[in-house]
């Protein structure tokens, strides 16, 4: 397996993402447009993004300054954690207010309460992992 977040592992978990209905055409439903940055905590910015236009991943590879709608953060253990097993609802929440997981970029609570948009949120954890 290529290095968590390098450009190879990004367009692998664009792939995933965008084969998975559930995620991809979860999101397409409601128009969903973002850049996300994916990392480490504590470092200077994230290693790898994704570029999502009406639900589908249209761009990925090694962040490079990218104007991100959402850059998040943990470490890799956490990162592995989550992708062998991904987070439910309960502990994606226990990971954000125990600092697991970061939004250094983006509003999480915005988000998780908009089943539209967490489920899918939960769902791009198993897109990681498989």
């Amino acid at each position: 397996m290529s290095d968590m977040f390098s450009a190879e592992w990004m367009n692998g978990f664009k792939e995933r993402w965008n084969a998975d209905s559930d995620l991809a055409g979860a999101l397409e439903k409601i128009g969903f447009n973002s850049t996300i940055g994916y990392g480490f905590d504590g470092e200077a910015s994230p290693r790898g993004f994704i570029r999502v236009e009406n639900g589908h991943v249209v761009e990925a590879g090694d962040y490079n300054n990218q104007e991100l709608n959402w850059d998040l953060r943990a470490t890799p253990e956490s990162w592995n954690k989550w992708m062998k097993k991904p987070p439910g609802m309960m502990g994606l929440g226990m990971a954000y207010t125990s600092r697991k997981l970061k939004f250094n970029v983006g509003d999480y609570t915005a988000m998780i309460k908009d089943p539209r948009m967490a489920g899918p949120f939960i769902r791009s954890f198993s897109a990681m992992g498989s």
